[in-house]
């Protein structure tokens, strides 16, 4: 008799796992000062946050592609063992470099379990199930955040910062228990082929456009040969995968995925949403610290209502979408979005502190509205075999934009901030604000494009 899965208690692992890896993405800032000052290396510091950043996005599509070969529950747990492993060694340091290192391993594991855990939440639920879910997951990012700093503070006064890190293998003992012991798969059994030379193609692509990314305007100049040799090396990798994908048994990412408009609508439309998002967390709570002169924890505290937001408005998108239209909820939310964005433009230099945190909220609340439905659109137009790699794909494209956003907006802010003088820093700020509103605007264009739920399920049943 085949063995049940235990919904509740494999949601419950899933939600802990979920849990330390939205964790890391804050924890770890407020101990620097005193990991630096412990270990030394303050010139790498960045890299601390980078390479997390780098092996996350080359990681994500690659397990992503592997739960589809070989079930989710082993790759999750592969996942969950690395990055524990990779807390373990962060924990035990003994030099900044060595800590950049760990960092890697940790970042290849959390690549797995974000998109893992939404591809196991959209085989266990059905239909309106797995859009309630999906929202009830995303708050656990908002409770991670919100945590983050105040376990991070406590760990670094109290204890020692080791343990922001150390305090990750109870949590992720408890997580991979729950799902490998409770969580049952059935699919057929045969003979994988991985797609060894387009992960390696791939991972190269994506490792040097990040790397010039991060670097870009920063370490070296945007015109500089190393840069631009980046970008050239990105672009020569990119057309040797999609060689490479054409002609594979068992491509890593199926060029199939990009005939569906869902994927297509999705991924571009999670990329410019994510750039947005990105501005957001950065340059208000600058706003509010050099330009209206409050204090550094005034300033941090400024993006926590859009945390806050966030999640609230994905559990309502879950629950409403689909009498509204699951397509409806995705443009109100992107709607939502522009008008946050047009009331940021509008902010000047004698506007209040709250203009600040209603933007957020506005644009949070949006963001929340756009991201439940489109992940359950994603997993509802592709099979099971196909579910792990779409959804993994689309977290690429939303970790892309961020990525490209800072780099865009950190290249338009220096440039107009290069004196240190308030009229300059407002004059970039409000630049970057304008950006916003304009990558705002082609995401509601993008996303009216978007198919509705029941042409999604038409073209998936023709398909079938």
């Amino acid at each position: 008799m085949a063995k049940t899965t235990k919904r509740g208690i494999v949601s419950a692992g899933l939600m802990a796992a979920m849990f330390i890896g939205a964790l890391d993405v804050t924890v770890v800032s407020t101990a620097l000062p005193h990991i630096t000052k412990e270990l030394g290396g303050l010139s790498l510091i960045s890299w601390v946050f980078s390479i997390y950043t780098l092996t996350t996005c080359v990681a994500t599509p690659v397990f992503g592609k592997l739960t589809d070969l070989f079930g989710r529950r082993i790759v999750f747990a592969i996942g969950l063992a690395l990055f524990v492993l990779g807390s373990v060694l962060c924990g035990a340091a003994t030099s900044m470099v060595a800590l950049i290192v760990f960092r890697a391993v940790q970042g290849i594991g959390a690549g797995a379990l974000n998109p893992v855990v939404f591809t196991i939440v959209g085989d266990m639920y059905p239909g309106e199930q797995r859009a309630r879910m999906q929202g009830v997951f995303a708050s656990v990012w908002s409770i991670a955040g919100l945590l983050g700093p105040l376990v991070g503070g406590y760990f670094v006064d109290y204890v020692t910062w080791r343990w922001i890190f150390y305090m990750n293998i109870p949590i992720g003992i408890v997580s991979f228990l729950l799902v490998f012991l409770f969580l049952h798969e059935r699919f057929e059994k045969k003979r994988k082929r991985i797609d060894y030379a387009g992960a390696a193609a791939f991972s190269v692509a994506i490792t040097a456009l990040l790397f010039a990314l991060v670097n870009g305007g920063e370490k070296y100049a945007w015109g500089s040969a190393t840069i631009v040799g980046l970008f050239a090396a990105t672009a020569v990798f990119l057309i040797a995968f999609y060689w490479i994908e054409k002609r594979a048994q068992e491509p890593m990412i199926p060029l199939s995925l990009f005939r569906l408009r869902i994927m297509n609508v999705s991924n571009i439309g999670g990329f410019l949403s994510f750039a947005v998002t990105a501005g957001m967390t950065i340059y208000p709570p600058i706003w509010i610290q050099s330009l209206l002169g409050h204090s550094a924890t005034s300033s941090g505290l400024t993006t926590m209502p859009m945390t806050l937001a966030w999640p609230l408005a994905a559990n309502i998108a879950g629950r409403w979408m689909y009498r509204m239209g699951t397509k409806a909820t995705v443009v109100i939310g992107s709607c939502v979005v522009v008008a946050g964005c047009a009331w940021l433009m509008a902010v000047e230099l004698s506007s209040p502190y709250w203009y600040l945190v209603g933007i957020l909220i506005v644009v949070g609340f949006g963001m929340g509205f756009i991201t439940t439905p489109a992940t359950v659109l994603i997993q509802s137009a592709v099979g099971w075999q196909m579910r792990g790699v779409a959804t993994s794909t689309n977290s690429l494209m939303r970790s892309l934009g961020q990525t490209v956003g800072i780099a865009v907006f950190g290249t338009v802010f220096n440039h107009y901030a290069v004196t240190g003088e308030n009229a300059g820093l407002a004059a970039g700020m409000h630049a970057i604000f304008v950006i916003m509103f304009a990558v705002a605007i082609v995401n509601l264009f993008v996303m009216a494009w978007l198919p509705s739920h029941r042409q999604v399920m038409e073209q998936q049943k023709a398909a079938s």
